[in-house]
């Protein structure tokens, strides 16, 4: 493998991702500020909604260098995080019970199957009715996308495994829980890290959803006010600020699914 492709801006891939980057925000300024067709001519172009952004004096009062726009970022990834972190430890918990016992599985699935297509919204008034406080809605609704999402993941982790592995354990003398944690866990891996991708995308979402109607700061309930005020650029800021911090996220934990799943790599010759 040459230099150029191994490091830098030269590599292949981020030219790609570069030059896709361009195209996109050519075309939105082509859309907002030249052509200013009848569907678009309102929205920001990215130049006002760039300068916006790195301001020192906001119009919306919030900008990379006001303390308003970290105090909006940390409340909304502190939510973020306690809520992937309990749907993390249940969901995958509760998917490897599952997948793994199939009595417990007649008894949960059908349950699971219930609840889980019920919008994270919906589950807004009674968190708001049952729990104490604001804040502990906002997260639990969080929480249910994502732990609906690991849950499935999960499960489908389970029942992936080659039943040859279990068959070869028992006749070697293995005790069911040294099959659950050598055969079912490692064998679940790929699906679990999986499903947290997906449940961390879905969790910046509801977190959106649930900060616009019941939060009181964070990024959604920012642009919920911007929108309110006529503040269009604040809003888009507040998108693309959400849309970062969520590839992060997602990128941190392909990382860690790597990390750990090094086996998973050589096998598939990656």
């Amino acid at each position: 493998m040459s230099t150029s492709r191994k490091t830098g801006l030269l590599n292949p891939q981020i030219m790609r991702a570069l030059i896709g980057i361009g195209v996109f925000l050519a075309l939105w300024y082509l859309l907002t500020a030249v052509l200013q067709l009848p569907r678009f001519k309102l929205l920001p172009n990215p130049l006002s909604v760039i300068a916006e952004w790195i301001s020192f004096e906001p119009v919306s009062g919030r900008s990379i260098f006001t303390k308003a726009f970290y105090l909006d970022m940390g409340f909304s990834i502190a939510r973020t995080l306690i809520a992937f972190s309990l749907a993390t430890f249940l969901g995958v918990l509760l998917g490897l019970i599952m997948g793994w016992n199939r009595i417990f599985y007649d008894f949960s699935f059908p349950i699971v199957e219930i609840l889980r297509p019920m919008p994270p919204l919906s589950w807004i008034p009674l968190a708001v009715l049952i729990l104490p406080g604001v804040e502990l809605a906002v997260v639990y609704v969080t929480f249910i996308a994502a732990f609906f999402a690991t849950v499935l993941n999960t499960l489908l982790g389970v029942f992936s495994i080659d039943k040859n592995y279990f068959l070869a354990a028992s006749c070697l003398g293995s005790k069911p829980k040294h099959i659950f944690i050598n055969i079912v866990v490692p064998g679940a891996l790929p699906f679990i890290f999986t499903g947290l991708q997906i449940a961390m995308g879905v969790s910046w979402m509801s977190l959106v959803a649930g900060e616009i109607i019941s939060g009181q700061q964070g990024l959604g309930y920012a642009i919920y006010e911007g929108y309110s005020l006529f503040q269009f650029d604040q809003v888009v800021c507040y998108m693309f600020t959400l849309g970062i911090l969520g590839y992060i996220s997602s990128a941190g934990i392909r990382a860690l699914g790597r990390r750990l799943m090094a086996w998973e790599s050589r096998r598939r010759g990656a």
